[in-house]
């Protein structure tokens, strides 16, 4: 075995064994897996009896083997003894500088109840950003606005004119919202780059950590960054029914030259973004991370039923044109079509009734219907379902049924190479992790219209988020950061620079 071999062996073995070759192949900088599984099957026994039966340091493998002969077959397209350096003490962020910066950033637009609350723009949300982008440049990060509001730090890499890997969030909230929805996916981010600099570590590629603008209303930013917006600025007011055009002057962007944000796969080779999971299922499973899937498509419809109001008193049950009821009746088909088999979801979550008197029949209900699935053809489907449902309903009650289309969003999967990578260092650093959809939307879903996009899970408490109560435990949001940190390592070999 030649002292090159030793040194892959030493490192399957402190990655644990032969067991996750695929993550070790890209780790080692191997151009395929098995390239690297073939090697590793040269040497399986030693990686075998050295790691699990005698128990032998890693030093004296390599100093056994560095007086053994050449091999002309042995990798030679390696940097090994950095990268055996790396993998003896695996790179791991500081948890307590990340939890302390989530409980520093929370006091900003703090509440008396405990929430917190920064409205895209609001004066909590600037010094937000002024605090972040000041931990950014404490880090050795070079930072920026562009014209859409969004805020970069970029952490250098060993290549200057190469595409960057990206993560980030969003620091806006909802009102009286929780400390972790978006602010914990830009923090992760800074740590993950502090962690680089303080081992005095840079990729091949830059690191960007992009703190998007109103993420929770409009996504201006991230519309921005893949073309996605509207020409029409009234589309995009704040919350307070401010100009968008004032908004972003206050931030450093420009209305005027949006389209200078959008961005492209030369600009960003990949974008990864940790988040709490906003839902219940990781907590449910007993699992640790979640590795999406993609982020679903999300449709959204206004039905209208048209009958006749008549007096609550003196008009027969048969011969009543209610339409509450034929309303009721197909919310009750909605909730049967969304427990079918499958990933979709569907939602009634608003209804306008007419004339709303106690005792009149109604004659006209408005309601809302939102669904969802990861699936364009399921999605279409279970319109085409719910069309003869509402067609059947609307003859069986005398009423007429009608819908009209307000929001439709494509799905946006994620790049089968990027889940593959999140799982195997999921198993690597030995966190539990299952594979699930994000049912609800997030900047990633706009960047996978520019570039390759994965989404990195942790759970939330009882599955509870856009509250005060949202909770995410803090040594979730640590491994969740060092699964970020070890995926964009990752990366970084698999999106080649040379």
């Amino acid at each position: 075995m030649t002292k090159v071999d030793s040194e892959c062996v030493t490192s399957a073995i402190v990655l644990g064994g032969v067991s996750k070759l695929r993550f070790k192949a890209v780790s080692f900088g191997f151009d395929k897996t098995d390239t690297f599984c073939s090697f590793a099957s040269r040497y399986k026994e030693e990686i075998r009896k050295i790691s699990f039966i005698n128990e032998t340091p890693v030093n004296t493998l390599i100093s056994e083997s560095n007086s053994s002969t050449s091999d002309s077959t042995a990798p030679t397209n390696l940097t090994l003894n950095r990268r055996v350096n790396r993998l003896e003490a695996p790179l791991s962020v500081d948890g307590a500088r990340l939890v302390q910066s989530i409980a520093k950033l929370a006091n900003i637009g703090g509440l008396p109840n405990g929430g917190v609350e920064r409205i895209a723009f609001s004066q909590a949300d600037c010094q937000a950003r002024k605090v972040v982008a000041g931990w950014m440049r404490d880090a050795g990060m070079r930072v920026h606005v562009d014209p859409a509001g969004n805020l970069f730090g970029r952490y250098s890499g060993r290549y200057s004119r190469v595409p960057a890997l990206a993560t980030g969030s969003h620091l806006d909230t909802v009102p009286n919202g929780g400390h972790y929805d978006g602010t914990y996916g830009v923090l992760a981010g800074l740590e993950v780059v502090r962690t680089l600099a303080d081992n005095g570590q840079r990729l091949d590629h830059p690191v960007d950590v992009i703190i998007f603008a109103d993420e929770e209303r409009t996504m201006v930013g991230s519309k921005a960054i893949s073309g996605n917006l509207t020409h029409e600025p009234g589309a995009y007011l704040s919350a307070s029914g401010e100009s968008i055009e004032s908004c972003l002057s206050r931030v450093g962007g420009d209305w005027s030259k949006r389209s200078l944000a959008r961005l492209g796969p030369e600009d960003i080779a990949a974008f990864v973004e940790v988040h709490v999971e906003q839902g219940p299922v990781l907590e449910a499973a007993d699992t640790q991370i979640g590795v999406v899937t993609g982020i679903v498509g999300q449709r959204r419809y206004v039905f209208t039923v048209e009958g006749h109001a008549s007096h609550a008193g003196t008009t027969p049950m048969p011969m009543r044109q209610d339409a509450l009821v034929a309303a009721s009746q197909l919310v009750l088909a909605i909730n049967s079509l969304g427990n079918q088999s499958g990933d979709h979801v569907a939602t009634v979550g608003c209804m306008d009734v007419s004339p709303n008197v106690a005792n009149t029949i109604p004659d006209r209900v408005e309601f809302s219907l939102d669904i969802r699935d990861l699936d364009n053809a399921c999605l279409d489907q279970l319109m085409v379902q719910l069309r003869a449902e509402a067609a059947r309903i609307a003859k069986e009650t005398g009423t007429k049924i009608s819908f009209v289309s307000r929001l439709y969003n494509q799905p946006a999967p994620a790049k089968t190479h990027i889940q593959n990578a999140i799982a195997d260092v999921c198993e690597a650093l030995s966190l539990s992790h299952m594979s699930l959809p994000s049912r609800a939307s997030h900047d990633a879903q706009e960047l996978s219209r520019v570039t390759d996009m994965g989404m990195i899970f942790v759970p939330s408490q009882a599955g509870i988020s856009h509250a005060i109560t949202e909770y995410t435990a803090p040594e979730s949001c640590v491994q969740g950061a060092n699964v970020l940190l070890h995926t964009l390592l990752s990366l970084d070999q698999h999106y080649r620079c040379s």
